[in-house]
């Protein structure tokens, strides 16, 4: 029986995130593949985290001073909020998107 704990993702989706990490650092806009890669991580506390944790230095790189605060945020309760399971479905993980605002998977 797979692991579908809080702290463990399975491979196919952990390949999936280390894609799109990938992806990022790759393309001349990096937010969209970060934005898919939270999406997939979201269940999941150490990727979640992770994810946000990325974003966060991207923002500072950008020197994004809004986004930069919303992921000092999103990067402090994205851990939690996935072991609870309260995190938002669908939701891209960017300040242009409310805290707990959902949206329908892509």
């Amino acid at each position: 029986m797979p692991d579908t704990s809080r702290w463990r993702i399975p491979t196919e989706v952990a390949a999936l995130v280390t894609s799109e990490l990938s992806n990022a650092r790759q393309n001349d806009d990096p937010w969209p593949a970060l934005e898919r890669a939270h999406l997939l991580s979201q269940p999941w506390a150490l990727t979640h985290t992770r994810v946000h944790l990325v974003m966060l230095r991207l923002a500072l790189t950008q020197r994004d001073r809004r986004e930069f605060i919303g992921q000092i945020i999103r990067t402090a309760v994205a851990g939690p909020g996935s072991l609870a399971g309260k995190y938002p479905p669908g939701n891209t993980g960017r300040t242009t998107m409310r805290l707990t605002e959902t949206a329908s998977l892509p």
